[in-house]
């Protein structure tokens, strides 16, 4: 326990004096703290391990998210947004960091034991602000944030942890992981178009999604009417994919183990340049 405290406040503590001393930052201006750590979620929180350590404001506002696994750090940016929006002229810090060290695997499951191989300690720390003064030194404008649930089986069950036989605690990563997070990626993407894709891109998609439904109640038209051989001659209009890639300049795949960064390259046929950052985070 204490050694996983010690590693979580070194981590969190560099990160956030890194980015408080870049941008010429005082602990004490911040208004919104947001810490994620799946694994370690220990009494005293994260937070306020944070707010102690650099002597932060009584009338902070703090959240501590635990459990979320490897999306947390985009949840934490999409909480943030949803607080300033409430809060005018604020700023938050939102922390983004992992522990493994009580977690890790002893067991023999294979399926148990990659945690151990791609995971262990790191962390980020990123400020954001709706502050009028603060937007000629920001970096980036936060525009859009997107969330969609899996909460089928194979969704809940993809990450999971639990105890092997042999009563070794670990987290369980299932086969059907990619095809999950295929899932929630069309499911994303479907709602992220309409802001990204030029027009023609839309209108394609337009286009497609008007015959389709065309076709499909012709199909039932006939078919109630009995006229089946015309029914299977009208034409089956697939959905049609728009190209992600006219409307994305950069794409940040979770470097979750090859298999992730490779069907998700493969699914938005991305080129090798394209995936290359996260394969060389991987790597690293």
């Amino acid at each position: 326990m204490e050694n996983a405290r010690a590693e979580s406040k070194q981590v969190i503590c560099d990160v956030i004096r890194d980015v408080l001393q870049r941008t010429k930052t005082k602990a004490t201006e911040i208004d919104i703290l947001i810490v994620n750590c799946s694994l370690f979620s220990p009494t005293p929180s994260l937070c306020a391990l944070a707010a102690h350590e650099f002597g932060m404001r009584s009338d902070l506002a703090s959240y501590n998210l635990s459990g979320m696994g490897c999306s947390a750090s985009v949840i934490s940016i999409d909480l943030a947004k949803q607080l300033l929006r409430s809060r005018p002229n604020s700023l938050a810090l939102v922390v983004s960091t992992e522990n493994l060290t009580q977690n890790l695997y002893l067991g023999n499951e294979r399926s148990m034991l990659l945690q151990n191989t791609l995971f262990r300690c790191g962390g980020a720390a990123m400020l954001l602000s709706n502050r009028r003064r603060d937007s000629l030194r920001a970096r980036f404008k936060l525009l859009h944030t997107l969330r969609k649930q899996g909460v089928d089986d194979e969704s809940y069950e993809c990450v999971y942890e639990c105890e092997d036989e042999q009563r070794n605690r670990g987290v369980r990563l299932s086969k059907q992981i990619v095809k999950v997070a295929g899932r929630a990626m069309e499911r994303n993407f479907t709602s992220l178009g309409p802001h990204v894709l030029p027009v023609s891109e839309m209108f394609k998609v337009a286009k497609a999604m008007v015959l389709r439904t065309v076709f499909r109640s012709a199909r039932v038209f006939c078919e109630k009417r009995g006229w089946l051989s015309l029914a299977r001659k009208l034409p089956v209009v697939r959905p049609f994919i728009p190209d992600f890639k006219r409307g994305i300049d950069h794409f940040c795949i979770h470097a979750g183990g090859r298999a992730v960064v490779d069907g998700v390259g493969e699914n938005l046929k991305l080129t090798d340049r394209q995936i290359e950052a996260s394969k060389a985070t991987l790597y690293r």
